[in-house]
């Protein structure tokens, strides 16, 4: 049974017993709480405790990306895959009384973050603050200066570069007769010169009005002190920032050993808070609860049998009604279950959906195997993912995820076979060009690159059958519905038309006996009769059901012309890795110096068939992943069914068995 079929709980219990159920249920992962309002009871309002879970867990989920940052979890890449840490009964315990302890040291770790954030900011303002008085360390004044009684000092900028000489030939062109005027820079570049000029105060001011036209500026923030004095005060403030960061980054590292207790702490908080999201969801009384919600038929009798037996506690089971929206579950072979990810990333089938999912997985592995099409890439992947799943004890999801591209491989190495591609034509070319024997055939079926258009049209053919399969599910809907006059019109006459239409579409690329064609002429028209007389059906009009039996003749046609030809990249993806694969070998077996040729023919076959191997593979997940998704599913199947969600452990680090969770 590919959908499980659903029923409907409803538990009654002492309202003393509501955590322990709750417990429970979350443990068995089975029933998914609904949201049902009942009169006379109350809700309780678990919005504040949700909001602290949120923020408890947002701070332990920094800590764990800061602490990350400056001491890494040290996990290799197979750590990656493994399965998460199982926690026992007693192990959960012990943990979860330290949880407080663990949230302190993540805020800690944050205010050290933040420190070091801070103390970055401070850093980055000292500094340019230290470029702005750096031009000016050479002055044993302040840049406030103003003077004596006699002289008056001018101490400031020019926005370009200047010399001395240049200054006091500025100042004497616009007063000849003034020479009691003395020049000192400091520092001069091109966008900006610092200076101190001195002038007696009796002429101070035209001195100062000659300067000012040329683009004189005093500083922004003038010194009263010295500017090294400054400089040293700055240095001294950054020195204590750098200090700080230090001091903080020590303490964080120090936490190295805390990855565990915050990975922990983390799945404690999800735990918690999706407990506390479903106790918002139950209706209570003075000394009841009420849950109601949704279980798999097959899961119903065994927990009910564990409520009863544990709690003073009333249980029933009821068909849910058709109008309800009841969530979808799906449970499939070995085989099929892998491919369910294909069609959860699509839709999950509505209430009166088939599950696509048994039939779609064999054309999924067919299709990819197709695609990808070399026989030694097919065996890199089974071997490798043989080894992985034997050595490391994986996750349920990543092992699934394994498994279809292991049935993947296994259809890849026979369309290999069928098509000669082992690594390309690298045995051909290990015969010819290094043991000097002659080539050999090594395909089962037929060479696609000299027999394009028999393989194009067998891609074709076998795209039709994908498509007559949709075809067929959608008929089997409509019988099982009452409507077989519909299942009849939606099969039989597209069929004729399609296979009538067939031979002469066929005879466009490989040569067809005529008579054949003759046949299929007969049949093309008994097929256009029967489309044009049963299209129109629903509607009420003679003119009303020609005109809808002509436009579904023209939908028929031109629909099925361009799915039928979109199974082209059926033929196309599976030349793009022979071919790649066959260049590969080519170019290392250029060089004509034996030892040379070796060398460079082990090297050219691992590092490009390796890349052949991860770009064909994405692109053969892609387009079969299209095919399911547009031609196949469009002939059947509706979707926006809603996905079983039951209240159970998401866990992201630890898996745990009978765990008991906090009250």
């Amino acid at each position: 049974m590919a959908k499980l079929k659903m029923q409907k709980i409803e538990i009654i219990a002492s309202l003393e017993d509501s955590k322990a159920v709750v417990d429970l249920l979350q443990r068995r992962g089975t029933v998914e709480i609904s949201d049902e309002k009942v009169d006379g009871l109350y809700f309780p309002e678990t919005a504040q405790s949700l909001s602290q879970f949120d923020k408890y867990y947002a701070a332990a989920k920094q800590a764990k990306e800061t602490l990350g940052r400056y001491a890494p979890e040290k996990k290799s890449l197979i750590d990656s895959f493994s399965e998460r840490r199982q926690l026992t009964v007693s192990e959960y315990l012990e943990k979860s009384s330290s949880t407080d302890k663990t949230l302190s040291v993540c805020f800690d770790i944050n205010s050290a973050a933040k420190k070091i954030a801070d103390e970055k900011l401070n850093t980055a303002r000292l500094n340019t603050a230290a470029d702005t008085v750096r031009p000016w360390v050479d002055l044993d004044i302040p840049t406030s200066y103003r003077g004596t009684p006699t002289v008056e000092f001018f101490i400031g900028t020019f926005p370009k570069g200047y010399t001395s000489q240049q200054v006091l030939a500025m100042i004497s062109e616009a007063l000849p007769e003034v020479s009691e005027v003395e020049v000192q820079i400091l520092s001069s570049m091109k966008e900006q010169t610092c200076l101190v000029v001195a002038a007696h105060r009796s002429i101070s001011q035209e001195v100062l009005l000659v300067l000012r036209e040329n683009g004189f500026a005093r500083p922004s923030e003038p010194t009263k002190h010295p500017p090294h004095v400054r400089m040293e005060r700055i240095q001294r403030e950054i020195e204590q920032s750098q200090k700080s960061i230090q001091e903080s980054i020590s303490f964080i590292t120090s936490c190295a050993d805390r990855h565990d207790d915050i990975n922990f702490l983390l799945d404690y908080l999800a735990m918690r808070k999706d407990k506390y999201d479903a106790l918002k969801q139950i209706g209570m009384s003075r000394s009841t609860f009420i849950l109601t919600g949704y279980i798999p038929q097959r899961d119903a009798d065994a927990l009910c049998s564990e409520l009863e037996n544990s709690f003073a506690i009333a249980v029933s089971l009821t068909q849910p009604e058709e109008d309800e929206d009841v969530p979808v579950k799906l449970s499939n072979d070995a085989f099929a279950a892998p491919a369910e990810s294909v069609t959860k990333m699509y839709s999950m089938p509505s209430k009166n959906d088939f599950d696509p999912t048994p039939i779609m997985s064999f054309f999924y592995y067919f299709f990819f195997g197709m695609m990808l099409s070399d026989a030694g890439y097919g065996l890199l992947m089974i071997i490798g993912i043989l080894i992985v799943m034997k050595k490391i004890k994986l996750e349920e999801r990543t092992r699934k995820t394994l498994k279809m591209y292991l049935y993947c491989g296994i259809s890849t190495v026979f369309w290999g076979a069928m098509y000669g591609s082992w690594f390309g034509d690298v045995i051909n070319v290990v015969r010819t060009e290094f043991l000097g024997l002659e080539e050999i055939r090594l395909y089962l079926w037929k060479d696609p690159i000299n027999d394009l258009m028999s393989v194009m049209v067998a891609c074709f053919g076998m795209g039709l059958i994908h498509l007559f399969t949709g075809v067929i599910i959608k008929a089997c809907g409509m019988w099982r519905d009452g409507d077989r006059f519909g299942a009849f019109s939606e099969t039989v006459p597209v069929f004729a038309t399609i296979i009538g239409a067939a031979p002469i579409f066929v005879n466009l690329f490989i040569k067809v006996p005529q008579a054949l064609q003759d046949v299929g002429k007969y049949v093309l028209i008994v097929g256009a009769v029967l489309v044009i007389l049963t299209a129109g059906r629903t509607s009420k009009s003679i003119v009303g059901k020609l005109g809808g039996g002509l436009y579904g003749l023209y939908n028929v046609i031109s629909a099925y012309l361009s799915d039928v030809l979109s199974y082209s990249r059926l033929l196309a993806l599976g030349l793009a890795t022979g071919v790649i694969a066959s260049v590969v070998n080519l170019m290392g077996a250029i060089p004509k110096s034996m030892p040379l040729k070796i060398v460079v023919f082990t090297l050219a076959c691992i590092f490009g068939h390796i890349a052949n191997l991860a770009i064909n593979v994405i692109g053969a997940y892609v387009h079969t992943t299209r095919l399911q998704f547009v031609e196949y599913f469009s002939k059947f199947y509706e979707g926006g069914g809603r996905e079983f969600s039951p209240l159970n452990i998401k866990t992201e680090y630890y898996k745990f068995k009978e765990e008991k969770i906090n009250e």
